[in-house]
C-alpha cells in the first residue's frame, strides 16, 4: 500500500528547523551557557508555510 506524502509545506527559508539557540559566549552563575533563542522570520517559528493562494485573473 503506498504511503501518502505530507500535506504541510516545509518552510523554504529554515527547511523546517524554525528555532535555533545561539550561545553568546558568557556563562551564567551556575556554569551554563547564556543562549539566545532565534525564530525564523518567514514562518514565525512554526517550520511550515501556508500554500500559495490561487491567483484570479480579472477579465477586462
Amino acid at each position: 500500500m503506498p504511503q501518502h506524502t505530507r500535506s504541510t509545506r516545509v518552510c523554504r527559508d529554515c527547511d523546517g528547523h524554525a528555532t535555533a539557540h545561539i550561545t553568546t559566549g558568557t556563562l551564567n552563575p551556575d556554569g551554563t551557557r547564556v543562549t539566545l533563542r532565534v525564530t525564523c522570520p518567514a514562518c514565525k517559528g512554526t517550520g511550515h508555510t501556508a500554500p500559495a493562494r490561487t491567483l484570479i485573473r480579472a477579465r477586462g
